[in-house]
């Protein structure tokens, strides 16, 4: 099996402010930096190709100078599935596997990673995600309309795996529908295809807003220590 990963990064941060979030440090690193090095702790992964807008390149590059399997590709587009879409073009011909990943969740766990791809890899599709842990409510025009059952609402985060032929025909379908999804799984679901839920870990939020940079200093210095996986060079 094949894999590239793909990580977006050609959001353009309007609920930052306007301030690119990949950019911003996290434990003394690049956002980006850090969910692209995530990706290089699971050895299995063949390349990873970080998107990002075509202003944004040379800064992009220069974050990642020097990781290896690393390519960035200015080839952002309007929207999220357009990313995805652009960036299917860059990848190895004999890729069998993709994952997808938001640049701006920089604290993924490598384990999370991998049980990702082992999910994806027995049913074709895979997300990663952990069970809301609040009661959600349904509303229509300001009132609650309805209170589905708490334990069976995943909230979806990334990475999210699929088997390559099958999303590039998910999203052959979608397109010829005029449909553009916010979530790659979707792609899936509308095709009728199954998609595995993964249960991660709450400390993989989205950089989005200010607030989530405080959070995600807190939840950093909480975290394990990596290891190197076994035979892996020190140096990267």
């Amino acid at each position: 099996m094949m894999i590239s990963a793909i990580i977006l990064a050609a959001g353009n941060s309007t609920r930052m402010g306007g301030v690119n979030k990949q950019f911003l440090e996290l434990g003394g690193e690049p956002v980006l930096r850090r969910s692209v090095e995530a990706f290089l702790w699971v050895q299995r992964i063949d390349e990873i190709l970080v998107v990002c807008r075509r202003a944004d390149w040379e800064a992009v590059d220069e974050i990642l100078h020097g990781l290896p399997k690393v390519r960035v590709v200015p080839c952002g587009g309007e929207t999220r599935q357009q990313s995805v879409e652009n960036a299917l073009g860059y990848v190895y011909p004999l890729s069998d596997t993709v994952a997808i990943h938001d640049g701006a969740r920089p604290l993924v766990r490598p384990e999370d990673i991998e049980k990702t791809l082992d999910a994806a890899e027995k049913c074709g599709g895979a997300l990663l995600g952990v069970m809301t842990k609040d009661t959600v409510k349904r509303v229509k025009d300001g009132m609650v309309v309805s209170t589905p059952d708490r334990s069976e609402i995943f909230c979806a985060q990334t990475p999210q795996v699929f088997r390559l032929a099958d999303y590039k025909a998910a999203m052959q379908r979608a397109k010829e529908q005029q449909l553009d999804f916010t979530d790659d799984a979707q792609l899936f679901e509308k095709a009728g295809l199954p998609v595995a839920a993964v249960i991660g870990h709450y400390d993989n939020i989205k950089i989005t807003t200010p607030e989530d940079l405080p959070a995600a200093e807190a939840m950093l210095a909480l975290q394990p220590q990596w290891e190197l996986p076994e035979g892996w060079d020190e140096d990267f």
